[in-house]
């Protein structure tokens, strides 16, 4: 029986032969944490080893400052400072600091992550990064901490679901329409502790911005790694900031021909229509059409989900077509990924049409995934969102919101109601 990509990775990972149900160390290749709770693991290490250890290799492990950027508090500025001192201390130079935005990709960016990489992080969203097929997982605190003493951690292997998705996505309908669809139709629960591998004609045809949409909400349904295997601009993007080694990496970790799937999923994009999540569950989907008309009183597009360039430009286009000027009766707000996305929105001069037609351009950061971030909602509030997470009083105590695509997010901003994008897009 062949082997799927995550065995194939973990093998290489653990120097050993595995199966589906196995426990093994494997080695990490990255130990990351960001500002939210890296200050603890710090603490922790520190009290492992009675403040005298060295971690195993500082050249593997990165601080990265992007759900409070810029800190917002004295409890979150000496937090950030313990874990500033700390890197100093112990010769990490891989500290990206408030000035850089999402942690996963700014390490993509800096071309710190390659196919077949393992990977630890504090975010429940490093899974993001197998968008370039690495193994990219969240935990807790101590397991970080245990990591930088040896550089592994123990996994169990799981068992791999197939997404082939064929087609071309229709005017107005994008990745985040598609990952929406999956997330209603499996539920919260649906990938439980699987891994997934998304294929198909779509999948080949698409950017590093839409791998990574997909990618991010297979946390959303309890998956353990959604994988996707570079090719064509994806692997030369990948190749010239990671080097050749990429592609050599890329041969050894494709799934076998005959490689065993628990599950195989079949989508065909071209009958999709733009979708929601509505409040209050990622699950809850219903065709935006449905639900519009509805009132909000703001809108968000970022995240580690959509904030990418290409996520922006999008957004761009429906702006435009209303006009260039949000409805005032709808506050809204615009956070790119990373300082070089939001560079090239400045460069096109993005960033200067938005502010003047009414939305507030932020600094890079993860932003209004939570309500540790400028913008929260008051109780009673509707939002309409780009983010992964529509939990009731996720972004404020007793406030909702709609998750959907950022072209939808900004015919909603535009119309000062839930409005599907095909109505300004696509005459």
């Amino acid at each position: 029986m062949g082997k799927t990509m995550i065995m194939k990775i973990m093998e290489r990972a653990s120097g050993k032969k595995v199966k589906v149900g196995d426990r093994v160390w494997c080695n990490i290749d990255w130990s990351t944490a960001r500002d939210f709770g890296g200050a603890n693991c710090t603490l922790q290490f520190d009290e492992i080893t009675d403040k005298k250890g060295r971690v195993w290799d500082p050249k593997k492990i990165a601080f990265t400052f992007d759900l409070q950027a810029p800190s917002h508090s004295e409890k979150v500025s000496n937090n950030q400072k313990i874990i500033r001192e700390f890197a100093k201390r112990q010769g990490i130079e891989h500290v990206f600091d408030i000035n850089w935005g999402i942690g996963q990709h700014v390490l993509l960016e800096n071309g710190l992550v390659k196919p077949g990489d393992v990977i630890l992080g504090t975010d429940s969203h490093m899974n993001l990064l197998g968008a370039v097929a690495a193994f990219a997982t969240g935990v807790g605190n101590t397991d970080i901490a245990a990591s930088w003493l040896n550089g592994t951690n123990w996994f169990r292997v799981p068992e791999t679901m197939k997404v082939e998705i064929t087609g071309k996505f229709p005017c107005g309908v994008s990745m985040r329409d598609l990952l929406t669809r999956i997330v209603g139709d499996l539920g919260a629960g649906g990938m439980d502790f699987l891994a997934v591998e998304f294929c198909g004609e779509t999948i080949e045809n698409s950017t590093l911005a839409e791998r990574i949409t997909l990618c991010s909400m297979v946390t959303e349904m309890s998956g353990k790694i959604g994988l996707i295997l570079p090719n064509g601009p994806v692997l030369e993007w990948l190749v010239e900031r990671a080097g050749p080694e990429v592609r050599e990496r890329v041969g050894m970790i494709a799934p076998d021909p005959d490689a065993n799937y628990c599950q195989v999923l079949k989508y065909d994009v071209s009958k999709l229509e733009p979708l929601a999540s509505c409040p209050d569950a990622p699950d809850n989907v219903k065709p935006v059409r449905e639900v519009a008309g509805a009132t909000v009183d703001q809108v968000h597009i970022g995240s580690c989900s959509n904030g990418r360039y290409e996520d922006i430009a999008a957004a761009f286009e429906v702006f435009k077509a209303g006009g260039c000027k949000v409805s005032p009766k709808v506050r809204t707000i615009i956070t790119p990924s990373t300082r070089e996305v939001m560079t090239r929105c400045a460069k096109e001069g993005m960033i200067e049409k938005f502010l003047e037609g009414g939305v507030v351009f932020t600094n890079p950061t993860c932003a209004l995934c939570t309500a540790e971030h400028y913008g929260a909602l008051p109780s009673g509030d509707v939002g309409c969102s780009t983010t992964n997470r529509n939990f009731i009083g996720k972004v404020g105590k007793g406030s909702h919101t709609y998750l959907m695509s950022p072209m939808s997010a900004m015919a909603t901003a535009v119309r000062g109601v839930i409005t599907d994008p095909r109505e300004l897009i696509c005459k």
